[in-house]
């Protein structure tokens, strides 16, 4: 059985590839697994987890997955809040098909910007929920 995890990840990758206003920010600069020396600025896949969620005769899961939008402009903010409202805009309510699960529903329900304790980076964490039904 495919991982509806991955199929989660995959589907989010592609509608930020395919948004225009994210691509105009960060280019193809979105990674899971950053590399070495990357090119600022960018986005990254966080942390996810899952939980059940059945209903009658349907099985469920409701999934988190943190992107981390990173920018390098002397700890200025404005940047990083600039490409995690693209990021919002791209993904809340999307509606998209997964190979061989089914999205009932994905929402941003979170969007936090801080600076970075090195000095130089801003970051920003948007936070995705969907429930995915498991066929």
């Amino acid at each position: 059985m495919a991982s509806p995890s991955v199929e989660l990840q995959t589907l989010i990758f592609d509608a930020l590839v395919a948004d225009a206003d994210v691509g105009a920010l960060v280019g193809d600069r979105i990674y899971d697994g950053v590399p070495e020396e990357p090119t600022f600025p960018y986005l990254s896949f966080g942390p996810s987890d899952w939980s059940e969620e059945n209903a009658d005769c349907i099985t469920a899961r409701r999934e988190a997955v943190q992107i981390d939008c990173w920018t390098r402009d002397s700890r200025r903010l404005w940047k990083v809040k600039e490409i995690a409202d693209a990021v919002y805009a791209a993904l809340h309510l999307y509606e998209g098909a997964m190979p061989t699960h089914a999205l009932a529903q994905m929402e941003v329900t979170r969007v936090q910007v801080m600076p970075d304790p090195d000095g130089e980076t801003a970051h920003a964490v948007v936070t995705v929920e969907a429930r995915v039904e498991v066929n």
